[in-house]
C-alpha cells in the first residue's frame, strides 16, 4: 500500500473487502470479550483504539511529498470510491452524531436538515462540481483567483473559506470529544485533543492521498454502526424487519406516549432548568405549529440555507478535484447520494425507536412514569450524567420521573441509543467508532481544506510563488497543526452544540462563495470587481446578523434566526456581484472563451494547477 497507484486503484474493491470482514470479525471478537466478562470501559477502549490505529495506519502508509498527490490524491481515484470518501468526508458528526437527536428533541423542523444537506447534492451536481474538475483546480479559492484574476478576489475566498470550514472543524472536533468522553470515560475536554491527535494522523503526511483512503475506511465503519442498532431495535420491539417503513407504526405510539406523559404540557420549572445548565427536555414539544406560515417559512429558509451551503463548502467540492475525469467527477457525484441515502433515510426511525424506548412504560427500557431512584441508578444515566450530558431533577420531590424532569443533550441521542435500548455493549462500542469516524472524516476534510488553502493560495500564490513543491508541502502540514490545535481549544470551550456550529458554517460559505462560484461558471459578464463585492457584501452582512442576533440581542427579521443568517447574506451577494460587474468593465476575451472551455464535457482541463 505503499504506492497508490496501479495495482492498490485495480484491486480496491478487494482491499476495502478484506477490511470490512476484518472490521466485522473485530466487532464480533468484541462481543466475545464482552460475554467473557470484559469490562464495557475496556471495551470501549479497544473500539476507539483500534479503529484510530487503522486510520493512522492508512495516513501514514499513504504519505507523500507530491504536491499533485497531496492537494488531489493524483487525481486517480475511481467514481464509486469517491462517492465513498465524499459520503464519510460530508456525513459529519452534525450527520452521524446530532441530525438524529435534532429530530429526536425537535421533530418535523429539524427535518429541514436532512432535505436541505440531500439536495444541496443536486446543486453540486448540477451546477458546480463538473465543472470545477474541467477547470483543474487545487482549492476552490485557486478556481475564483483564477477565473476572476488578481489576488484580492482570492485572498477574499481563502478568508471565507477558512471562516466556514474552521467553524464546521469545531463542530467536528466537539464530536470526537463527546465520543472520547464517554467511550474513554474522560473528560470531554481531554477528548478533543485525543480526537484532533487521530485526526492529524490521517491527514498529515498524505494530505489528500491520505484522506481519500481513510475517509472509504470511515464510511464503511460508520454506516455500519448506524444502521445495525436501528435494524435491532425494529425487530427487538417486534416493529418489522425494514425500520425506515416501520417507523411510522412507532410514530404513532410515539404520540400515544406524548400524550400520557403531557408533551407540551408539563414545562420544566426555572429551577430545573437552570439546573440543567443548557440540556433540553422533550416535555417542551414541538409546539404543534408545523401547519403555520411561520413555521413553513422558517422550514423553507433553514432548507433553502443548507442546500445553497451543500454547494458551496470547499471540502466537499475538493473531492470532485480528485477524480480522474469530468464524467468520473458527475457519477461520483450520484454515487455520494446513494451512500449518503443509507443513513439519512434512516436518521428519523433511530430517533422515533430512541424516543419509544424511553417513554414507553411497557418496555423494560421505559424510565418516565418509573421511580426517580431506579432512573439515577441505570448504567447508562449515571455514565452520561458523569460528563455532563444527562440530568434527571426530581423537580416536585415526589419521587416519579415526569417528563419535564428529564433531561439530555441532543448530541448524544445516537450514542447513547444502544444502551438506552438495552442493547449490549458491544453495540455501543460500535456506535461509538462509527460516530468517531464520522467526524474525523469530515474534520480531516476540513483541516484539509484549510491547510491548503492557506498553503496554496496565500502562501504560494500571493506571498512567495517561487517556492518549491517540498517547501509548500512543509507549510502545508506545519498549517494542519495549527489550525488543528486552535480548533480543538475553540471546542473545548463548548461555545454552542454540533448542529448550530454547522448551520453557521453553511451559512458563511453560502452568503460569500455561492454566487461567485455558480456565477463564476455560468455567467462570462462576472468580473473581478463583482465578484469581489459579492464575497465581502455576501459575508461581512451575513456575519453582521449573526452577530446581532446571537450576541446583541436583536430580534430576528421575519424569523430569520442565528442558523439562518444566509438568507441575509446571499441576496447581498447576489446584487452586489450582478450590479457591479455590469457597472464595470467585462472580463477580457481570454477569460471569457476559458469560461466557455468549461462547460464542455469532454476534453483537457483548462488550466494545469
Amino acid at each position: 500500500m505503499m504506492k497508490l497507484e496501479g495495482g492498490f486503484i485495480q484491486n480496491l474493491g478487494r482491499v476495502y473487502g478484506i477490511y470490512t470482514l476484518g472490521f466485522l470479525g473485530f466487532v464480533i471478537l468484541m462481543a466475545i470479550l464482552e460475554q467473557a466478562g470484559v469490562s464495557s470501559d475496556a471495551i470501549g477502549w479497544m473500539f476507539v483504539g483500534f479503529t484510530i490505529l487503522i486510520y493512522a495506519l492508512i495516513g501514514v502508509l499513504s504519505r507523500t511529498m507530491q504536491s499533485s498527490e497531496y492537494y488531489v490524491a493524483g487525481r486517480q481515484v475511481p467514481a464509486v470510491f469517491n462517492g465513498m470518501a465524499t459520503a464519510a468526508d460530508w456525513m459529519s458528526g452534525a450527520s452521524f452524531i446530532a441530525m438524529a437527536g435534532g429530530i429526536y428533541l425537535g421533530g418535523y423542523p429539524y427535518m429541514a436538515f436532512l432535505v436541505g444537506w440531500t439536495g444541496g447534492y443536486v446543486l453540486v451536481a448540477s451546477l458546480i462540481a463538473p465543472y470545477l474538475r474541467k477547470f483543474g483546480c487545487y482549492t476552490v479559492p485557486d478556481f475564483i483567483g483564477t477565473r476572476y484574476g488578481g489576488n484580492l478576489a482570492r485572498l477574499c475566498a481563502v478568508i471565507i473559506l477558512v471562516v466556514a470550514s474552521f467553524t464546521y472543524v469545531t463542530a467536528q472536533i466537539t464530536g470526537t470529544g463527546i465520543v472520547a468522553s464517554r467511550a474513554l470515560a474522560i473528560p470531554f475536554e481531554v477528548g478533543v485533543w485525543i480526537g484532533l491527535a487521530g485526526i492529524l494522523f490521517c491527514s498529515m503526511l498524505g494530505g489528500m492521498k491520505a484522506v481519500t483512503w481513510t475517509q472509504v475506511a470511515q464510511y464503511i465503519v460508520l454506516i455500519i454502526a448506524y444502521l445495525l442498532p436501528v435494524f435491532w431495535m425494529s425487530n427487538s420491539l417486534d416493529y418489522g424487519l425494514i425500520p425506515q417503513f416501520a417507523q411510522f407504526d412507532a410514530v404513532l405510539r410515539v404520540q400515544e406516549l406524548e400524550a400520557l406523559h403531557q408533551v407540551g404540557i408539563l414545562k420544566p420549572t426555572a429551577a430545573a432548568a437552570a439546573e440543567a445548565g443548557g440540556l433540553k427536555s422533550l416535555s417542551v414539544g414541538i409546539n404543534d405549529a408545523s401547519d403555520t406560515l411561520m413555521a413553513k417559512w422558517k422550514f423553507f429558509t433553514l432548507v433553502l440555507c443548507m442546500m445553497l451551503g451543500t454547494a458551496s463548502l470547499p471540502h466537499v467540492l475538493m473531492r470532485y478535484f480528485t477524480t480522474p475525469s469530468v464524467k468520473a467527477a458527475r457519477q461520483s457525484v450520484g454515487w455520494s447520494l446513494v451512500f449518503i441515502f443509507l443513513l439519512y433515510f434512516t436518521a428519523p426511525a433511530l430517533a422515533t425507536f430512541t424516543k419509544l424506548s424511553i417513554l414507553d412504560p411497557n418496555l423494560a427500557t421505559g424510565i418516565i412514569g418509573k421511580s426517580v431512584a431506579d432512573a439515577t441508578a441505570l448504567d447508562w444515566v449515571q455514565k452520561w450524567s458523569n460528563v455532563g450530558f444527562v440530568k434527571i431533577i426530581d423537580g416536585n420531590g415526589d419521587g416519579i420521573l415526569q417528563i419535564n424532569e428529564f433531561f439530555m443533550k441532543g448530541d448524544i441521542v445516537v450514542l447513547a441509543t444502544p444502551e438506552i435500548a438495552g442493547l449490549p455493549y458491544v453495540i455501543s462500542g460500535l456506535v461509538a467508532a462509527g460516530g468517531l469516524a464520522a467526524a474525523m472524516s469530515t474534520a480531516d476534510g476540513l483541516l484539509l481544506a484549510i491547510a491548503n488553502a492557506l498553503s496554496h493560495d496565500l502562501y504560494y500564490k500571493i506571498i512567495d510563488p517561487k517556492a518549491d513543491s517540498k517547501t509548500r508541502l512543509v507549510v502545508a502540514r506545519i498549517l494542519l497543526l495549527v489550525v488543528g490545535a486552535a480548533a480543538a481549544y475553540v471546542a473545548s470551550a463548548k461555545l454552542t452544540g454540533i448542529l448550530g456550529a454547522v448551520a453557521w458554517a453553511f451559512c458563511f460559505a453560502n452568503s460569500g462563495l455561492f454566487f461567485p462560484l455558480v456565477l463564476g461558471v455560468w455567467w462570462k459578464r462576472a468580473n473581478r470587481a463583482g465578484a469581489v463585492a459579492g464575497m465581502v457584501g455576501g459575508f461581512a452582512s451575513g456575519a453582521w446578523y449573526l452577530y446581532m442576533v446571537q450576541f446583541a440581542g436583536m430580534t430576528p427579521w421575519l424569523g430569520l434566526d442565528g442558523l439562518r443568517f444566509g438568507m441575509i447574506g446571499m441576496p447581498i451577494s447576489l446584487v452586489l456581484m450582478v450590479v457591479v460587474s455590469l457597472m464595470t468593465e467585462e472580463p477580457d476575451e481570454e477569460t471569457q472563451k476559458m469560461v466557455d472551455a468549461i462547460r464542455v464535457p469532454k476534453g483537457e482541463t483548462v488550466t494545469n494547477a
